[in-house]
């Protein structure tokens, strides 16, 4: 029962996309907690600015090398591999072991061990220099910091230099996993991420001090790679200390990530260039703008990324069959944007409720929450594009083109940095919030338009159709959220916290029932898709529990 909840296959799109939505749920909510340590202990001021900034440089160094790796070339290519090879089982002896090794089916793990491999001794370089010119780096991203500031950043960036080494072989494991469909473990590993930060947050910083967030960060990335060791293991994997440059499959993913690289590159560039404006802003900006774009990261990453990852394998095996392309990218779009549309609505109209009570403790004051409040707002704007964008740059990595995101981000990012400078000046730390909302929009609009110029129309009607039924039942959610923030305020000490969490949590609960009632009403197509998988995954449950029983005697 372990083996098969550990190493199990799951098909659909839909059930695999609930599956890390509800593991990204726990996960997001360990941040939350996370979040709320850390703005009650520190609040947003000088020790969590020097923080932020020292997570910028190695993890732009781990979304450089890694991320550009395996979502443009290992995932895709990979599964090409294994995808004919049938059910894969562990070799049962030695003999069997080493007879699988040299035979044609083992391509797919000889290609991992070259990745793993290339990604260790280039991070451990990257980062060898990283810790060698630290001072010099952190000057450039965050000038307005002090002497004390920037000594202090500079220590806690070389500690957290160690992350990005564990983080490369888990996200090759990672890749191995998604491409077996073996999405349950794959789903837990961002949870031990977030469980190695808070231990680092409740442990490590009353025997360090600050330095003890900074191993945290290690910690968590090293149970980001543990908890998947298991299961790449029964899958087959073996590793061994081997690179062979001249493997067609290796030059092929070495050439497809150059421009998806350089897309994060500049991706990563511009979150460094927002370190800088935020560095020169009033003390805090940056500790806010990475609380805020925390919270609006929860539903993008349940829900948009959630999808987007769930249903990858499924488009590059689909890929070059436009018909079947189509189909299943309008099915995760429309049920990407039945859950991410009422969360956008109430986000915005519950964002006071949920800082204050997320973050509304210890040193975060009211002023920190109103920056925060304001921030959060510009973000909420942008929720529809940031959410369906992974899912529109995986269908263009399925069909092999990192080229045409790489240009659209670039033209996107450059928006982003303008717009950050212009609104920094008058709006402060929300500004960069408003601008990395509309640079998003842009990205979005100008992906689209070149997908269809690609492979024509998208079933943009049956789209259209569903944004409008959807629309307007978050609209009536929305509404419904609102008038029961104002009939139960009288009632409530919203001095309190459990005032505060009371109005939020009895606001939201009807807002998202009127939804439901109106999705239903309106005979939304998503609502009924995602009703069904439901229920037939709570029956399969039943079932599965019932031959238990019987094989039990009970």
């Amino acid at each position: 029962m372990i083996k098969k909840l550990f190493s199990g296959q799951i098909n659909s799109i839909t059930v695999a996309a609930l599956l890390i939505a509800l593991s990204s749920l726990v996960s997001r909510f360990l941040g939350i907690f996370r979040d709320r340590i850390l703005a009650g202990e520190f609040g947003a001021g000088d020790t969590l600015d020097v923080y932020y900034a020292a997570f910028r440089i190695p993890d732009f160094a781990f979304n450089l090398l890694v991320l550009g790796a395996l979502s443009a070339g290992f995932i895709p290519i990979f599964t090409s591999l294994i995808k004919n090879q049938g059910k894969h089982e562990p070799p049962k002896s030695k003999f069997s072991e080493i007879k699988n090794i040299f035979s044609k089916h083992n391509n797919g793990w000889e290609l991992a061990n070259y990745v793993v491999n290339l990604l260790v001794i280039s991070l451990v370089v990257l980062s060898g220099l990283g810790i060698i010119f630290a001072p010099w780096i952190i000057k450039m991203i965050a000038p307005g910091f002090g002497p004390e500031k920037q000594l202090l950043t500079v220590g806690l960036t070389r500690i957290m230099f160690l992350s990005p080494i564990f983080l490369s072989i888990s996200s090759v494991f990672g890749g191995i996993l998604q491409s077996y469909k073996r999405f349950f473990i794959y789903s837990l590993s961002p949870i031990m991420y977030n469980i190695g930060i808070i231990i680092g947050a409740l442990y490590f910083v009353p025997q360090w001090g600050i330095y003890g967030l900074a191993w945290g960060v290690v910690f968590g990335a090293l149970l980001h790679l543990l908890i998947q060791v298991p299961t790449v293991y029964l899958l087959g994997y073996r590793y061994r200390p081997r690179i062979d440059f001249r493997n067609k499959h290796l030059r092929k993913i070495g050439f497809m990530m150059i421009p998806r690289t350089m897309s994060l590159a500049i991706t990563q560039v511009n979150l460094l260039v927002i370190t800088v404006i935020a560095s020169t802003l009033a003390s805090g900006s940056l500790a806010v703008f990475n609380f805020a774009n925390n919270l609006q990261s929860f539903p993008i990453g349940i829900f948009g990324i959630s999808f987007a990852v769930a249903a990858f394998p499924t488009l590059a095996a689909v890929a070059f069959n436009r018909q079947k392309l189509i189909y299943n990218f309008s099915h995760v779009f429309r049920q990407i944007l039945f859950f991410i549309i009422p969360a956008t609505i109430f986000l915005y109209a519950l964002r006071a409720q949920i800082i204050r009570v997320i973050l509304g403790t210890g040193q975060f004051d009211w002023e920190d929450t109103i920056l925060t409040i304001n921030t959060l707002g510009f973000f909420t704007i942008s929720l529809f594009a940031q959410a369906t964008i992974p899912l529109l740059v995986r269908v263009y990595f399925a069909r092999q083109n990192s080229k045409t995101p790489f240009i659209i981000g670039l033209f996107s990012v450059v928006i982003n940095i303008i717009l950050s400078w212009r609104f920094a000046a008058s709006h402060g730390v929300a500004g960069l919030a408003l601008a990395f909302s509309i640079a998003n929009m842009v990205n979005f609009i100008l992906l689209w338009l070149c997908l269809r110029f690609e492979i024509g129309r998208m079933d943009e009607a049956r789209i259209l159709i569903s944004v409008i039924k959807i629309s307007a039942a978050a609209f009536a959610g929305g509404i419904a959220v609102q008038g029961i923030k104002y009939i139960i305020w009288p009632y409530i000490d919203m001095t309190r916290l459990w005032g505060v969490f009371t109005q939020g949590l009895a606001a939201g609960i009807i807002g998202i029932l009127v939804y439901i009632a109106f999705c239903s009403l309106l005979r939304s197509e998503e609502f009924f898709i995602f009703w069904e998988s439901a229920k037939k995954r709570l029956q399969h449950k039943k079932i599965s529990t019932g031959d238990q029983g019987e094989a039990r005697g009970i």
